[in-house]
């Protein structure tokens, strides 16, 4: 009976070390997401301070056309550029956070099949 206690013991230990490290790596992925996401915001604020700026030292219609046409294209190319990041790190989130389960399942397969 003892036995079976320590077995039981041992292996609810060894779930919340594998919960501490998916947790773990979840929680350092969302960091860098939430960093990528800061400047992205920095960056878009201050293009678009530097094109409000350069928008009012225009004399002519067409210039203004140009500084428009300018700042949507890098302010579209920007927005492409972080989404395709911050969706790479939300990939690598879910890789990082299921490589401790998946050690754990591995784990309890080759336990059962002996």
């Amino acid at each position: 009976m003892f036995e079976n206690f320590e077995t039981l013991q041992k292996i609810s230990k060894d779930n919340v070390d594998v919960a501490l490290k998916s947790f773990g790596a979840a929680s350092k992925g969302i960091q860098a997401i939430a960093s990528e996401v800061v400047d992205y915001q920095k960056k878009s604020f201050e293009d678009g301070t530097a094109a409000i700026e350069k928008f009012f030292g225009v004399r002519t219609l067409d210039k203004a056309f140009e500084v428009q046409t300018e700042f949507y294209k890098s302010a579209y190319e920007g927005f492409v550029s972080k989404a395709t990041k911050i969706g790479e790190l939300y990939a690598d989130i879910a890789k990082e956070t299921y490589k401790p389960i998946e050690g754990a399942v591995a784990k309890a397969t080759a336990a059962v099949k002996q």
